[in-house]
């Protein structure tokens, strides 16, 4: 017998009730306010649209350390009869051990029996199996640390949407902005953009993370890479992640007439040293004395979409 959404959605929330009961403590169990809500509401009507996704992440303690490991999760709506998403980091460990480690991860949780649930599973694995990732890891550190000083590498991305509106999507590019500690800005609107800057391995984390699940029309334009023997935060452009937002043109009524004044953003370029990042990202040549054609943004040539 087919298995229905409804089905699985319902496992999904006992399975959420149990993380939640085995890891009480605050920051265990990272889950948006409104993520098991949504679902709720879905279950008692089931004729209406579809619930986001439960998205959430489990952090553990690994080691006499207590080094925190997260697992970051994803939640098909047909979880568990179809495989969930998962990712497991942690600040200790360099880039080829969480490879290592979510790789050996990823071979464990497909040896489990399907259609079953397997969070708590996964985490249990983790608990289980962290240990050598991490002190692999912290050997590697000391090794580098004997040896000559490593430079060091500020990325900047210049990352371009066709429009950026929705609160929970903001929300989870301001958030992930500051736990990763980058800089830079998000422009909110029509059309939106961002730029972060700060370690390569945060940049990329950051890209990984925002995309994910569903953010396909979105396009990374141009990304700086500068090596350092000093510290990377002297090569920052900017002080802090900005919520940018500049007077608007059109009808107000109407979300997809929404444009931005690019005249403005312009000058904020320039102001901080980009002012060449302008026609990388629109096509043409950003010039102050033209401010007034830049109010009312063109669709560049890409469809309507949402973000």
């Amino acid at each position: 017998m087919a298995v229905t959404v409804k089905e699985c959605l319902e496992l999904q929330l006992i399975e959420v009730e149990m993380l939640l009961s085995m890891f009480p403590k605050k920051g265990e169990v990272n889950l948006d306010e409104d993520a098991v809500p949504s679902v709720q509401r879905y279950l008692r009507n089931t004729d209406g649209a579809l619930p986001p996704q439960l998205e959430y992440a489990v952090t553990i303690d690994a080691g006499e350390a207590k080094v925190k490991v997260e697992l970051q999760v994803l939640l098909p709506h047909t979880y568990p009869h179809v495989a969930p998403q998962l990712f497991a980091r942690s600040d200790a460990l360099h880039r080829q051990q969480q490879l290592e480690l979510n790789t050996h991860l990823a071979s464990h949780m497909s040896s489990l029996d399907s259609g079953e649930l397997c969070i708590c599973e996964a985490v249990q694995w983790l608990k289980d199996n962290s240990l050598p990732y991490l002190e692999n890891s912290k050997i590697s550190s000391e090794s580098a640390s004997e040896k000559v000083a490593v430079k060091e590498t500020l990325r900047r991305m210049w990352i371009y949407s066709h429009h950026i509106y929705r609160q929970e999507l903001r929300k989870k590019i301001f958030g992930c902005a500051k736990k990763l500690n980058l800089t830079g800005f998000c422009l909110t609107g029509k059309p939106g953009v961002i730029c972060v800057e700060g370690l390569r391995e945060h940049c990329e984390e950051f890209w990984r993370v925002i995309r994910y699940p569903s953010w396909k029309h979105i396009s990374c334009k141009h990304v700086e890479n500068i090596e350092t023997d000093g510290n990377v935060d002297d090569l920052r452009l900017f002080h802090a992640f900005e919520d940018l937002q500049f007077q608007a043109h059109g009808d107000y009524g109407l979300r997809n007439d929404y444009h931005m004044d690019l005249g403005q953003f312009l000058e904020f370029l320039k102001q901080h040293q980009s002012g060449h990042i302008f026609q990388i990202l629109f096509d043409v040549e950003g010039k102050l004395s033209d401010k007034r054609n830049f109010g009312r943004s063109s669709n560049f040539g890409q469809e309507e979409i949402d973000d």
